[in-house]
């Protein structure tokens, strides 16, 4: 009892401190948080080409510039269209705000006829400063991000460090995951690597499919309100992929701001209907095709657990937690189902009809099950 308790006691420990050294140092952990992802997502690559008897440093030299290359070519064709669009909008901004405006001008003007004139003019100057607010406080986090020494040295360490560390771990993978399993406990070994499996599945079958899920919704997004005639659609589109990643939030998110825009570009409600309507086949397509297809159900992430983990990783770890959310959070879940899977089994549950603990010598399959 005291062994378990001292175990128990080893690997809480090993947890927290875990959990410190990466909330210390997560200011600099972005290159290696992207290059591990990167590793991670071609490895199945060169693993085909190792079986071809290709050489695993070629390998991973090959694939590895082959999936620079792309990212590069795809900056190069988009950028400039990007940039047209982004100045534009810039350009534009002022006098979209002039017309959201003009517009809450003209609904208190309405609300005069029923509220006192001293309510009306508190609202009018409590709108006044929270739009002022929200664009002084725009503006401040947009100047920091652009200037400040923390972000030119992050986007210098994800440009030169990131595919260094990608081609490292790309190269030593199988050595790196064999080193971690001659450390596993070899009492709990077959246990342990049963649930590794389950998380390979898990992450793999998740960043791959969701990957795959933004990047069809953003060109379909941004081709059709290009199509409408909304002004930045190329821009918007791309963005309301992007946003995808967080369900629900994300496909709302988008597709208020589109309805935002072409509202004020147009003046009308035709247009912001059109995109309403665009938005909303747009999610039909997603909830029912796209990600079931892609995704599919075997991932086992709930969509509010994502959004808890997504909030929960950002403000204990900053960027560096939102980038880490979704590995985390797919640990968690098949950490928690496979503790759930041994409660059900143990006494606590059933002292009369409790099973048996999986003993890795025996020759009872081991605990977990597919996600």
């Amino acid at each position: 009892m005291n062994q378990a308790w001292g175990r128990t006691l080893f690997w809480i420990g090993a947890v927290v401190l875990a959990a410190y050294m990466l909330n210390l140092l997560s200011s600099i952990l972005l290159p290696f948080v992207m290059g591990s992802a990167i590793a991670f997502l071609l490895d199945p690559i060169v693993n085909r080409l190792d079986r071809l008897r290709l050489p695993r440093t070629i390998g991973s030299i090959l694939v590895l510039f082959a999936f620079l290359a792309l990212i590069v070519a795809f900056i190069l064709l988009l950028v400039p269209l990007l940039e047209t669009q982004i100045v534009a909008l810039v350009s534009h901004f002022p006098s979209y705000l002039a017309l959201a405006r003009d517009e809450l001008d003209h609904f208190l003007a309405l609300l005069q006829d029923r509220l006192d004139p001293d309510q009306v003019a508190k609202l009018r100057d409590a709108a006044s400063d929270k739009i002022g607010d929200i664009l002084s406080g725009t503006g401040k986090i947009i100047t920091s991000l652009l200037t400040g020494g923390v972000a030119v040295a992050n986007v210098l360490s994800l440009i030169f460090i990131t595919p260094i560390v990608a081609f490292f771990l790309l190269r030593d993978w199988d050595v790196l995951l064999a080193t971690i399993d001659s450390w596993l406990p070899r009492e709990h070994a077959a246990t342990i690597r049963e649930q590794a499996r389950l998380i390979d599945q898990t992450l793999s079958g998740f960043l791959r499919g969701q990957a795959s899920v933004c990047l069809l919704l953003g060109v379909f997004y941004g081709l059709a309100l290009t199509i409408i005639g909304l002004d930045f659609g190329l821009v918007l589109g791309l963005v309301c992929g992007a946003l995808i990643f967080i369900p629900f939030l994300g496909g709302i998110t988008g597709g208020l701001l589109s309805i935002a825009l072409a509202f004020a570009q147009f003046g009308s409600w035709h247009k912001p209907l059109a995109v309403l309507v665009l938005f909303a086949v747009g999610q039909t397509l997603e909830g029912n095709i796209i990600t079931p297809k892609l995704v599919g159900d075997r991932v086992n992430l709930h969509p509010v657990w994502l959004i808890f983990s997504l909030l929960a990783f950002g403000a204990l770890f900053g960027f560096v937690g939102v980038l880490i959310a979704v590995p985390m959070a797919a640990v968690i879940g098949v950490l928690v189902r496979f503790a759930l899977t041994r409660y059900l089994r143990s006494p606590l549950y059933d002292p009369v009809n409790a099973a048996p603990i999986y003993d890795p010598h025996g020759g009872e399959p081991p605990i977990g099950g597919a996600p």
